[in-house]
């Protein structure tokens, strides 16, 4: 098949852990490289968001596309809105002059989706979204916080009825598109997000504490990812202090993340935020900012800890706790959305309510008495992540989903050509593709 993965604003070439810059930009980029193994062709679209970015990247293979639509400039993912039209219209122009058309589209967050309908409206390509994320579900837990316009709402609407297929990332998700969009259980189809075997896999943990410069005989504490504040790292640096006030004990929590290599509070400000937070809990000195790293060496960070940690408020799904089982790691995570589905409570790890950091201490203070367990656990996380979460599985399920609605009649309504072009079209002058 030929297979156009489009994701507006997470580019499969940008370096995870940015404030806009996480799983959705892994995810896109394994499901590209899976396909494109698996044989098939492969272009991902994503907007253009430096000035000095050709038209067409190669990734291995696969073709990123930096579609020109508004300024060429980062810019925050809730500012990019007003600019699907332009981004829609290209899409539509490129795809009219490619020599064979694509089979399917995979559309990835809202926006993406907005512009594929489009597509979809003038050219019949059957379109596969998922969301990572649903507005309403976001506006439930970040209120005011949310920074998406109430439109949002009504485009995601449109996208659960327009699609050929939905994907839900774990169960939580297909039933919050059944709740709050009364989505269609028929077209949704339920395939995670998974881990690189080559990526992540367990490293001895004395080798990977000396690799590290981490202390040998500390017990660690890992928190990686996204440094936002819906992530709930304060809760992870209260739970620390919890432990010590109360359980009398002692844990090392490294914060691994932000817009920098370096720890740099202006570049990543929930950075000054926390500090603040283990300054009152009396753990600063215990508490060590990393800044960002690069996919290669997360392995030794993931396989130095004695203990994985994430209470975000909510997840749609997670990859980190993934990638932590899939380094020989336990988890403790929060009992929200994908994390409630890729974690096993008393097996792989603990579930614990989000903003809850009375919880938290305890399970980590029981971890730290009981090594024995947290190695249990992390054999068993090891075993979990296989048996269910590897790319070369999600890549299989999504080709087969792409297979049948590019071959089976709409699953959908039509939408007309006269929606198609109730919006305007401005297409990029003098692009070139081929």
């Amino acid at each position: 098949m030929k297979i156009a993965l489009i994701s507006e604003h997470a580019s499969p070439l940008a370096v995870a852990g940015g404030v806009d810059s996480g799983g959705q930009n892994i995810y896109v980029a394994n499901v590209a490289r899976q396909l494109l193994e698996a044989g098939h062709q492969v272009d991902v679209f994503t907007r253009r968001d430096r000035a000095l970015l050709p038209l067409i990247s190669d990734m291995d293979g696969v073709r990123v596309i930096h579609v020109p639509a508004g300024p060429p400039m980062q810019l925050p993912k809730e500012q990019l809105l007003p600019f699907m039209d332009e981004f829609a219209a290209f899409l539509v122009e490129l795809f009219r002059r490619e020599s064979r058309r694509y089979d399917v589209m995979h559309a990835n967050f809202f926006m993406s989706g907005l512009a594929a309908l489009s597509v979809k409206a003038a050219l019949g390509i059957p379109l596969v979204t998922t969301f990572h994320a649903l507005g309403r579900v976001r506006r439930i837990h970040q209120g005011a916080d949310d920074g998406f316009p109430d439109e949002r709402f009504s485009i995601e609407d449109d996208l659960v009825a327009l699609s050929d297929a939905i994907i839900a990332e774990c169960p939580q998700d297909e039933a919050d598109l059944i709740e709050h969009y009364h989505a269609d259980r028929a077209r949704i189809q339920i395939v995670p997000c998974g881990f690189d075997a080559d990526e992540f896999r367990p490293v001895e943990r004395a080798a990977a504490r000396e690799t590290l410069g981490w202390q040998q005989d500390e017990f660690i504490a890992l928190q990686l990812g996204r440094l936002v504040q819906r992530k709930g790292i304060d809760n992870v640096v209260r739970g620390v202090g919890i432990l010590k006030q109360a359980f009398h004990a002692s844990a090392r929590l490294y914060v691994v993340g932000g817009n920098s290599d370096a720890p740099n509070e202006l570049a990543t400000p929930e950075i000054a935020r926390l500090r603040g937070i283990a300054s009152e809990c009396g753990v600063a000195d215990q508490t060590v900012f990393v800044g960002r790293r690069g996919r290669a060496q997360l392995r030794y960070f993931y396989s130095a800890a004695d203990v994985f940690v994430t209470t975000p408020w909510y997840e749609p799904f997670g990859i980190t706790p993934v990638e932590a089982m899939a380094c020989g790691t336990p988890v403790i995570g929060a009992d929200v959305g994908g994390i409630r589905y890729s974690v096993a409570d008393g097996v792989t790890g603990f579930l614990v309510p989000p903003r809850d950091p009375v919880m938290l201490a305890v399970r980590l203070d029981q971890l730290r008495r009981d090594p024995a367990l947290a190695r249990r656990m992390g054999e068993a996380g090891l075993a979990r992540a296989h048996a269910k979460f590897t790319w070369r599985g999600v890549g299989e399920s999504l080709a087969q989903i792409y297979a049948r609605v590019a071959h089976a009649a709409p699953a959908a309504p039509a939408i007309t050509a006269v929606e198609a072009t109730q919006r305007p079209r401005r297409a990029a002058a003098g692009a070139s593709f081929s």
